[in-house]
């Protein structure tokens, strides 16, 4: 069963918060490309490799309700339903599917958590995941081939590879000053809940 403590709830709100806080910087159209580059993604990485796989996975799911509710806070101030069901539609299912897979593979391997793991894990969600799923929108919103949907995504990967390197630098500080925030033993889910 899925219960969310008061600790949990505030987590998934702050990491909510970071990816909102994440589209005030611009977002950037590149010529040909309709769906935009935006620093958000890096957000969603964060909440699953700091605060896990279903914590991160709602945090994403709650940012995603608040711009459907038509706040305006995915980058460029865009906000609404209409915008979750454009060609965006598929990276932010892939986000919320990337936030739960990071998070289940970074508690995982909580105990031997370092850059390495920390940027691999980024890889495979944040990156392959949501591609993934990026691509799959881009062909059924767009009509577009899988060549001239990947054409598309290519744009995003370099981008993405470095908000990987960061959100696996900022996990890696984050689990050494906090152990217990990606669950495991009794006794660190004791302190995280302390």
């Amino acid at each position: 069963m899925f219960r969310l403590s008061s600790r949990d709830l505030a987590l998934v709100a702050t990491f909510a918060g970071v990816i909102a806080a994440l589209g005030l910087v611009p977002g950037f159209l590149p010529t040909g490309v309709t769906v935009p580059i935006t620093a958000q993604t890096l957000g969603v990485m964060l909440a699953g490799s700091i605060i896990g796989a279903r914590r991160g996975a709602a945090a994403v799911l709650l940012f995603l309700a608040l711009v459907a509710l038509g706040l305006p806070l995915l980058a460029g101030g865009r906000g609404g339903l209409g915008v979750l069901v454009g060609p965006s539609v598929g990276y932010f299912v892939g986000w919320i599917l990337g936030a739960w897979v990071i998070g289940f593979l970074s508690e995982r391997r909580r105990s031997s958590y370092d850059f390495a793991t920390g940027f691999g894990i980024n890889v495979i969600g944040g990156i392959l995941v949501i591609h993934a799923c990026g691509l799959v929108g881009l062909m059924v919103r767009l009509g577009l081939s899988l060549e001239a949907a990947v054409a598309t995504d290519l744009w995003f990967i370099l981008g993405d590879l470095v908000k990987a390197v960061i959100a696996a630098s900022v996990a890696v500080g984050v689990h050494r000053a906090y152990p217990g925030l990606l669950g495991g033993s009794r006794r660190a889910r004791f302190f995280a809940r302390a």
